[in-house]
């Protein structure tokens, strides 16, 4: 497929476009900085600014597309990853402003250039612990897609807004929109780096509710999204089969959420972030599992 991919020079996005590239697919990056690696094609533009997204939708992706004298041929898919990635690195009226406005734009250019397919990074930030004021419980674990999401924070609520824009833009369309939920991304130096501190101290990963999703997973899942049409519009948690946790699953919410309701019966490390929607419709197999690269202790 021709995709075209924003926000690929970011901690995610670095690691997803060698995943695609790898399964055979031409990726366009757009971003405001480049990406270095063989094959991908870049082009620098401001999600912000809709006639820049209508425009790098309507051009081509380099040198060669021109040779055959048939005009710019059209993407057959969009990823959309380009954001002000958490709080606390811009105001939060720009973060809101950045991530809304951008991820409109995105779509809209999208979906009136005929693309059928559209992939948007959302977030586990939506469910409202990871950045809420305070100690906050979920209201049942594990946390699905059903769940009704309340953050309170600029960068969670931008992606509750960008869930919405996406479904909006779906029923209009009809088009494929999947929006992705995604858990705090673990490149792969950095399980040595992390990890044993996340088990002496499992208390840090309170507010990510224990999940992660490794970046090569992560572009497994984008690659079943881009090869899987007909859902419509979806919701899906992007994460790894287990807890980024020693402790088992069952005694890792009694401790950290207690009283907090768990809907269903869990097994030994299962993931408190559920995993169980993409394994299900969209065929996931984890391959990299933290316990491959550094030992619980």
């Amino acid at each position: 497929m021709r995709v075209f991919f924003t926000g690929g020079s970011g901690k995610a996005g670095r690691h997803v476009i060698p995943y695609l590239l790898e399964q055979g697919h031409r990726v366009m990056n757009v971003d405001l900085t480049p990406l270095n690696h063989p094959g991908v094609d870049n082009l620098t533009a401001d999600i912000t600014d809709s006639g820049q997204m209508f425009n790098a939708m309507s051009m081509y992706a380099g040198f060669d597309e021109m040779e055959p004298g048939t005009g710019v041929p059209q993407f057959d898919a969009v990823v959309h990853f380009a954001a002000v990635p958490r709080i606390l690195i811009k105001p939060d009226n720009e973060t809101f402003r950045v991530n809304t406005v951008g991820t409109y734009n995105v779509i809209e250019a999208a979906v009136k250039l005929g693309i059928k397919k559209i992939i948007i990074a959302s977030s586990e930030t939506t469910y409202g612990i990871c950045f809420s004021d305070g100690k906050t419980d979920p209201a049942y674990l594990p946390l699905d897609e059903e769940y009704d999401v309340n953050p309170m924070d600029s960068y969670g609520l931008s992606k509750v807004v960008n869930e919405q824009t996406a479904r909006a833009f779906q029923r209009r369309t009809g088009v494929d929109i999947y929006a992705l939920r995604i858990g705090n991304v673990i490149e792969p130096h950095e399980y040595q780096a992390l990890f044993p501190h996340y088990f002496k101290h499992p208390e840090v990963r309170r507010r990510n509710a224990f999940c992660y999703i490794d970046a090569r997973d992560l572009g497994q899942i984008v690659d079943l999204c881009l090869k899987k049409d007909g859902l419509g519009y979806q919701v899906f948690n992007a994460g790894n089969d287990h807890n980024g946790a020693i402790i088992p699953s069952k005694e890792l919410a009694e401790h950290f959420f207690p009283g907090v309701r768990v809907t269903r019966e869990l097994e030994e490390h299962e993931a408190l972030f559920s995993n169980k929607k993409i394994k299900e419709l969209l065929g996931f197999k984890e391959q990299h599992n933290w316990r491959k690269y550094v030992k619980g202790e």
